[in-house]
């Protein structure tokens, strides 16, 4: 296959400013000696509506902004760039399914981000011009279809050009397992598919930690699951869009990552001491959130959501203030022995997998011991109370039950290091354990 790479100098950023359908043109990205560099456009900043992108990094002000040090773009562009899944799909479609490493090693960052689809996560896409918005539009698919274009890319076989279309629509979100952007008209979705490679039931396992997570009164991104072709299909709904009656509104995100002035080659110093120190001065409703953001890390840690790093967390941007979005991508990942250690840090270097490392992180989300014991046997209680409901809901087998019980969910490695003086959680951990082992026997 002839390779149609083009070599991109610069990417136009349109932004769908708060309350609007339409996107404005604000602003450019060129590449000056290996980093990417912004400005503003004049009209941009003349405008009374006017937001910066992200103020901590993009301020509105004239002239080229370059990337903090040791980034080699503004993490607030990055953000609306594809990662893995993504990025495969582009590869494939630009290069064929064959190209070496080193031949996708020439695809720049500009290339991925005019190549995406439009309808990418957040309120920013990428043009080519600054005078004239055209969407990069999807053609439509039915969930078997695009389910086979995701095969095809896992199994590097070239695809149709409808298929190519349909599928490039979802190349703009995170993540690196199969999916796809589903537009119903008057719903917005994400898909996920199973993967060739999976050896348990990774949609299923998502979908039930997410149903545990929302009835743990936690901020969670609705799910539902489908079947096509004979394989699950996780949906999830779309919190970044907002229906109007002139159309789709389009809500401004920054990942964690971004708020921390990370980039992917420095994620594994992501904090979320780092993360609550951000929530205390910048975010709306910061007790509140703190609250949340601490329960959502005793949730990863007692289902086995170990993937947590700081893509993987975002808040809302409305030109001033941050809101923390609904969670997302809590997925269970498997294990093979007891010990495991989440993708941020919990407490100084500490990243262990244990409710020992949630109970020392404490003050820092402006919590009391007698708040945490409440959130973790909340959840405890929860997720045994619940858990052979959503069992059947999803349909689990037998043999992904006996997987899931006791080894994803409620490992007991997450009770290492408390010691007698917290017997009640202790006591409170087994007996909910041994109700989801006493379901995976029956």
């Amino acid at each position: 296959m002839i390779s149609k790479l083009t070599d991109h100098k610069e990417a136009y950023v349109w932004i769908w400013l708060p309350g609007e359908t339409q996107p404005v043109v604000a602003g450019r990205i060129t590449q000056q000696r290996g980093a990417y560099v912004f400005n503003y456009g004049a009209s941009y900043l003349e405008r009374d509506d006017a937001i910066p992108i992200y103020d901590a990094e993009l301020p509105l002000r004239r002239g080229l902004i370059e990337p903090a040090a040791g980034l080699a773009m503004a993490g607030c562009l990055r953000d609306g760039s594809p990662d893995a899944w993504g990025r495969r799909v582009i590869i494939n479609r630009l290069m064929g399914v064959n190209a070496a490493e080193t031949e996708t090693g020439d695809i720049d960052e500009l290339t991925y981000l005019l190549e995406s689809g439009s309808d990418r996560i957040g309120a920013l896409d990428f043009q080519h011009s600054a005078m004239e918005y055209v969407p990069r539009l999807k053609a439509e698919a039915s969930y078997e279809e695009l389910l086979e274009a995701a095969e095809r890319i896992e199994q590097g076989v070239p695809l149709t050009p409808a298929l190519d279309q349909a599928l490039n629509h979802g190349t703009s979100i995170g993540g690196a397992r199969p999916k796809a952007l589903i537009d119903n008209g008057d719903h917005k979705t994400i898909a996920k598919f199973s993967s060739s490679t999976d050896i348990y039931s990774v949609v299923k396992a998502e979908f039930i930690a997410m149903k545990l997570a929302a009835l743990c009164t936690l901020d969670v991104a609705p799910v539902s699951m489908i079947a096509a072709a004979g394989k699950d299909v996780l949906l999830i709904e779309r919190f970044d869009r907002i229906q109007s009656a002139a159309g789709w509104q389009r809500r401004a995100m920054v990942s964690a990552l971004t708020m921390l002035g990370l980039d992917e080659m420095m994620a594994r110093y992501a904090s979320y001491e780092d993360v609550a120190e951000i929530i205390r001065h910048r975010f709306t409703k910061p007790k509140k959130t703190l609250r949340e953001l601490y329960g959502r890390i005793v949730f990863n840690i007692l289902c086995g959501n170990t993937d947590d790093h700081a893509r993987n967390h975002a808040a809302f941007w409305d030109g001033e203030m941050l809101t923390l979005t609904p969670a997302y991508d809590i997925c269970p990942q498997g294990r093979t022995g007891n010990e495991a250690t989440q993708a941020m840090l919990i407490k100084g270097e500490n990243r262990m997998s244990t409710l020992h490392s949630c109970l020392a992180a404490a003050p820092d989300f402006l919590l009391n011991d007698t708040e945490v014991k409440s959130i973790i046997e909340n959840q405890l209680a929860t997720i045994a109370s619940e858990w052979n409901g959503l069992c059947e809901e999803a349909k689990l087998t037998e043999t992904d039950r006996k997987l899931f019980a006791g080894r994803q969910f409620l490992n007991s490695y997450c009770t290492e290091g408390l010691g007698l003086e917290h017997s009640a959680l202790l006591e409170g951990f087994e007996d909910a354990r041994a109700q989801l082992l006493r379901s995976r026997n029956g």
